[in-house]
């Protein structure tokens, strides 16, 4: 398994489940700390004869660039974080889903297909009109600028109604999940982790795991 930095603030790193490793210093995403703009590594220590796996700050690693204040997080205690986190979720899932139905439809409220239909009537308009003009010999170069503009509004508005359907599968996913639950976590369980968590954000006292689903825990030190 791999975890990476993402984007944070404050005195936080974020690390995505479970990035593959392909090959030494691979990722299968990157992504840096807004403080420092590095990543975190995955280190193998030996410490004495006492074999451990911990994540740090490739700043702290790198003896050339600005060392970071970054914790070492040992991975053993990211792994009793998301047991912890998972169980929180488990023994309050009927709270937990209830969350899930309001956010659904939250996000369902931010659908907009109206701005798609009114941007497929203006091309068809601009459409007509720039056959008028090539068929009139006149330059319709403004007209095509409009239509390219507007495709790619088109294109962008399609692609923010995608993300919002993903995000409501992903809740709907959870919610199904969470109805079918009966039971706790007791051992780390990696398939599992894959199919739920997202990130677990670092700060000096907690974690706070991200689900897939949007839902947060946060889980103390």
């Amino acid at each position: 398994m791999r975890f990476s930095t993402v984007s944070g603030v404050g005195g936080s790193k974020s690390l995505p489940l479970f990035a593959p490793e392909t090959g030494v210093g691979s990722r299968a995403k990157k992504f840096r700390f807004k403080r420092c703009g590095d990543i975190f590594r995955r280190i193998h220590w030996n410490n004495h004869g006492c074999k451990s796996v911990v994540w740090r700050c490739a700043s702290r690693l790198d003896k050339s660039a600005e060392d970071c204040t970054a914790r070492t997080v040992r991975e053993t205690d990211l792994k009793k974080a998301v047991i912890q986190a998972v169980n929180k979720v488990f023994g309050a899932k009927t709270q937990f889903m209830d969350i899930l139905e309001r956010n659904i439809a939250v996000v369902m409220n931010q659908v907009d297909e109206s701005t798609i239909k009114e941007i497929d009537k203006k091309l068809g308009q601009l459409q007509k009109e720039l056959l008028r003009l090539a068929n009139n010999k006149e330059d319709y170069s403004i007209i095509a600028d409009e239509i390219y503009r507007l495709r790619d509004e088109k294109e962008a508005a399609m692609a923010k109604n995608a993300g919002y359907a993903s995000q409501k599968q992903r809740m709907a996913d959870m919610t199904e999940f969470l109805k079918q639950q009966k039971g706790v976590m007791e051992d780390y369980d990696e398939q599992l982790v894959r199919k739920l968590i997202d990130t677990i954000t670092v700060y000096d006292e907690k974690l706070t795991v991200t689900f897939k689903s949007g839902l947060t825990v946060d889980v103390s030190l």
